[in-house]
C-alpha cells in the first residue's frame, strides 16, 4: 500500500519542482497602447523588478510624441487605469493610463522631451496582485473617437472662452488669472502661479506658460512680479531681451508641414462682398427656436455652412481633390465642410460630415459640438480627417480681408471677414446702411479657373442674400 501511494505522488512532486525552478523572468510584460481613455483590460503581473513600459505605435504615421506632463513620479504606486502621463503628437494630445498595478521606478523623459515610439516611457515594478501572472495585455486598436489633432486629458479640459477664473496664489491674497486646468497643473508640481510670467490675454497665466517653467524654457519670476499689473516705464537704456528658441512641435509642427506643402500649389484669389441683412434677420427668427430645441447660441455659421453645401451641389468639381499621380480629379460625394477654429492648442479645422444630408438644426448642433470639443482639446482624429471644403472665419477676430491658403488635399477655401455696417446705394439709388461681409476665395489654379470660382461665389452669395431660396432645395 505504501509503495502504491509513493508511486502516485512522484509525478506531482516532479511537477512542483519544475514550477519552483521556472525563472521569474519567463513571465511576459507587454506595453500599454497609447490611447486616450482606455488601456488593455488584462493587467500583466510580474516579479517585483523594474520592467520597461513602452510607448506603443498608435498608427496614423506617428513616430514620436512630446511629453507634456507626468502624473506620477519615482516611488509612486499606481493601480490599473491610473493616469501616467499626457503626450502630444502632431495630430493629437492624449493621455496614457497604466494597465499595471505596481511602483514607478524611473521616468525616462523630462517634460518637454520627445519620446520615440517603441522606447520605454518609464520603468515600473509590477506587483503580483495586478492580474494573471501569465497574461499579456492585448493591444486594442487605436482610438476612433478619442487627437490633433488634438485631445487633452478628460480630467483637465480647457474651459470655453470667458471661463477663466482668478486664483489665489500661495504667496498671499493677490489674484492670478488662470484656468482650472492650469491651476491643477501648477498645484501638482507645487509651482506658485505668481512666479510664472503670463502671456495670455489680460495677463492670464496659460498652461503653456507653466509648462515652459517646468521644462526650464522660461525663468521663474520673483513672487508677485508676474501678477502685478504692468506699469509705464520711463524711456531709459536697458538690456535687450534675450533671444530664445521655441521648438516647432505638436499642432504647430503639423501646420508647418501642411502650409509648406500647400504653398507649392499655385493659388489664385477671388474676392466679393455679401449683403448679410436678410441672413441676420433669419438668424434672429431662429435663435429662440434653436434655444427651445436645446441648442443654445445660434450663430450665422450654420446658415453659411448650409449655403456652402447647396452651392457645392451646383458646382461639385469644387468639392474634390487631385489624385496622387495628378491625372484625375477625385470629386467627393459627401460635403464634409471644415470650419477653421482658433483654439488654445493652435489652428484646427474639424469638419461637419455630409452636410448635404443634415438639417440646419443638425448642422448647428454638430458645429456646436466641434467648437466645444476644440476649446476643450477633445477633438477626435475622425473630426479632423476627411474634409472636402473649408471655411475660415477670420471675421470673428476682427479681420475684413484675408488670403486663405488651401487646406490640402482640398482645392478651394473661403476666408470670411467681419460683417460691418457700411453705406451702400440701393436699387433706387438711395444711400442706405447695409451689413456687408467680405469673402475671399482661394483655389488651386491647376484645376479651377476664375470663371468657375466666380459662378460658384455668385450662387453661394445668392443663398446668403436671399436665404428663403434655400428652402427650394432642402
Amino acid at each position: 500500500m505504501l509503495r502504491r501511494l509513493a508511486a502516485r505522488s512522484a509525478p506531482l512532486a516532479r511537477a512542483s519542482a519544475v514550477r519552483a525552478a521556472r525563472p521569474p523572468h519567463a513571465l511576459r510584460l507587454a506595453a500599454a497602447p497609447l490611447s486616450r481613455s482606455f488601456v488593455s483590460t488584462a493587467a500583466a503581473a510580474a516579479p517585483s523588478s523594474a520592467q520597461p513600459f513602452m510607448l506603443a505605435d498608435i498608427g496614423e504615421g506617428i513616430a514620436e510624441v512630446e511629453v507634456l506632463q507626468w502624473f506620477v513620479k519615482p516611488g509612486d504606486t499606481v493601480d490599473q487605469f491610473d493616469r501616467i502621463c499626457e503626450v502630444q503628437s502632431d495630430k493629437a494630445t492624449v493621455e496614457i493610463s497604466s494597465p499595471y498595478v505596481g511602483t514607478i521606478e524611473s521616468l525616462e523623459y523630462e517634460v518637454g522631451s520627445i519620446a520615440k515610439v517603441g522606447t520605454p516611457l518609464l520603468h515600473i515594478s509590477v506587483d503580483g496582485a495586478g492580474g494573471d501572472a501569465g497574461a499579456e495585455p492585448e493591444q486594442p486598436a487605436p482610438p476612433v473617437a478619442a487627437a490633433a489633432a488634438a485631445p487633452l486629458p478628460v480630467s483637465e479640459p480647457a474651459p470655453a472662452a470667458g471661463a477663466t477664473a482668478a486664483a489665489a496664489s500661495p504667496a498671499g491674497d493677490r489674484k492670478v488669472l488662470s484656468t482650472p486646468a492650469t491651476r491643477a497643473l501648477a498645484k501638482r508640481h507645487k509651482l506658485d502661479l505668481g512666479t510664472v510670467t503670463p502671456t495670455g490675454r489680460g495677463g492670464r497665466v496659460t498652461k503653456q506658460d507653466v509648462l515652459l517653467v517646468l521644462n526650464g524654457s522660461a525663468p521663474v519670476q520673483p513672487a508677485g512680479a508676474a501678477a502685478a499689473a504692468p506699469q509705464p516705464q520711463p524711456a531709459a537704456p536697458s538690456a535687450a531681451a534675450e533671444d530664445r528658441a521655441v521648438p516647432i512641435r505638436g499642432i504647430r509642427k503639423a501646420m508647418f508641414a501642411q502650409m509648406t506643402a500647400a504653398n507649392a500649389v499655385p493659388h489664385f484669389n477671388f474676392c466679393d462682398e455679401v449683403r448679410m441683412d436678410a441672413l441676420m434677420e433669419v438668424r434672429q427668427q431662429l435663435k429662440q427656436v434653436a434655444l427651445d430645441k436645446g441648442l443654445g447660441k445660434f450663430t450665422l455659421m450654420p446658415l453659411i455652412v448650409k449655403a456652402t453645401s447647396l452651392a457645392l451641389a451646383e458646382f461639385p468639381e469644387l468639392n474634390a481633390s487631385i489624385s496622387e499621380a495628378g491625372s484625375e480629379l477625385l470629386v467627393k460625394g459627401s460635403h464634409n465642410i471644415g470650419v477653421a477654429m482658433d483654439t488654445p492648442h493652435g489652428l484646427l479645422v474639424p469638419n461637419i460630415k455630409d452636410v448635404g444630408s443634415l438639417t440646419l438644426l443638425q448642422v448647428a448642433q454638430e458645429l456646436s459640438r466641434l467648437q466645444a470639443d476644440a476649446a476643450a482639446g477633445k477633438l477626435s482624429i475622425p473630426d479632423l480627417k476627411g474634409g472636402t471644403f473649408t471655411l475660415s472665419n477670420i471675421g470673428n477676430l476682427g479681420g475684413t480681408y484675408t488670403g486663405p491658403v488651401i487646406n490640402l488635399p482640398e482645392i478651394a477655401i473661403a476666408g470670411l471677414g467681419k460683417t460691418r455696417p457700411v453705406p451702400r446705394y440701393d436699387e433706387a439709388g438711395a444711400l442706405v446702411r447695409q451689413s456687408i461681409m467680405q469673402v475671399s476665395w482661394s483655389a488651386d489654379h491647376r484645376v479651377v479657373d476664375g470663371a468657375m470660382m466666380a459662378r460658384f461665389s455668385n450662387a453661394w452669395i445668392g443663398y446668403l442674400e436671399k436665404p428663403a431660396t434655400m428652402l427650394l432645395t432642402l
